[in-house]
């Protein structure tokens, strides 16, 4: 799956809406359970995002490979940290 910069701002436009609408919700004093899903449904949406960067950087890294084994080993070990950093 090729993601290119267009695809990652709409979802990240998309998610700042999505904040946008929990700020209002809180302001209209609405109900915790309505904002805690909203809240989930934000966090899922920039897991993906992240993820979808980092699935392209590790992409990058198979498909081009540095000459240097070691900064190639070094770029595989950033982006498997950036997978299990939570």
């Amino acid at each position: 799956m090729e993601i290119n910069n267009k695809n990652l701002l709409n979802r990240l436009k998309r998610t700042e809406g999505q904040i946008r609408g929990i700020q209002r919700m809180i302001e209209e004093d609405k109900e915790c359970i309505d904002i805690i899903t909203q809240l989930s449904a934000v966090r899922s949406s920039i897991d993906r995002v992240m993820g979808l960067v980092v699935a392209e950087n590790l992409k990058a890294c198979f498909e081009n490979p540095e000459k240097d084994p070691q900064q190639q080993a070094k770029n595989l070990e950033q982006a498997i940290n950036m997978i299990i950093k939570k």
